[in-house]
């Protein structure tokens, strides 16, 4: 389908294309519910370590990626935490202020940087309510984020660190939608909730086979099908699930 051209609305926008907005939630709404809802977006540079919504204080807006990537991760009482899920340009963060739970229940936190669309909770609410293509797209979404996480809870109770660490760099290469990943070992441990030694021995495995290169906070894939045949099957349970679930966000 091509896109139609939107002209941006004032200063809210400006800077960014004035075709299609690039995150994919955003970008397959029909034309009249983009130009509706165009105005209640600003942007929204995302820098590296920067926390969108702090686990237990009040979600002010709703979040939706554009490039880049966010972690959801879930903090104990003891300090340790672990994601329990990554969200990129095909999804929104924030979504749960509609069902009525307006206090974060993890930290959203910025993993790679790029930039993304802020709207408004009462805005988001607003929009949903008219139950039309913006809520039938987000509620899909929220539907296969709740299998991802469930998932990676199942994945992350019985799953080797090297398949977990598989499908988390599949994972995010999808998000991101480039084979380079500016990580660090200390961030990919925090991420699977382990030690940091066990992800070291798993990427120096990894590069030995050819499967990916390393560089000082940089993880290159370089053999992604060798890559998904040592990932668990979480991976692709939770990628088919997204293609059937958001087709056209999928395949944008």
């Amino acid at each position: 389908m091509t896109l139609q051209t939107v002209e941006p609305a004032g200063p809210l926008l400006a800077g960014f294309s004035v075709n299609r907005p690039s995150n994919k939630l955003l970008a397959k709404l029909p034309m009249e519910d983009y130009q509706r809802i165009q105005s209640k977006l600003t942007q929204l540079p995302l820098r590296f370590r920067q926390v969108l919504h702090k686990q237990d204080k009040t979600i002010t807006a709703v979040v939706f990626p554009g490039a880049g990537a966010c972690s959801l991760t879930k903090q104990l009482g003891d300090g340790s935490s672990a994601e329990i899920a990554t969200v990129g340009s095909e999804g929104v963060v924030g979504a749960e202020v509609f069902f009525g739970d307006d206090v974060a229940a993890y930290e959203t936190l910025v993993q790679v940087p790029g930039h993304g669309y802020e709207m408004p909770v009462a805005a988001f609410i607003e929009e949903m309510s008219r139950r039309g293509a913006f809520y039938n797209l987000v509620v899909r979404y929220n539907q296969a984020l709740m299998t991802l996480v469930m998932q990676t809870t199942v994945c992350n109770g019985v799953h080797s660190v090297e398949q977990r660490c598989c499908r988390w760099l599949l994972t995010m290469r999808d998000r991101v939608g480039s084979d380079d990943l500016k990580m660090t070992h200390e961030m990919l441990a925090t991420m699977l909730g382990v030690r940091r030694p066990s992800v070291t021995l798993v990427i120096v495995s990894l590069q030995r086979k050819g499967i990916v290169e390393t560089h000082r906070g940089n993880v290159r894939i370089v053999d992604r099908k060798a890559l998904e045949t040592m990932a668990c099957e979480c991976y692709l349970t939770v990628k088919t699930t997204f293609a059937r679930l958001l087709p056209e966000a999928t395949a944008a």
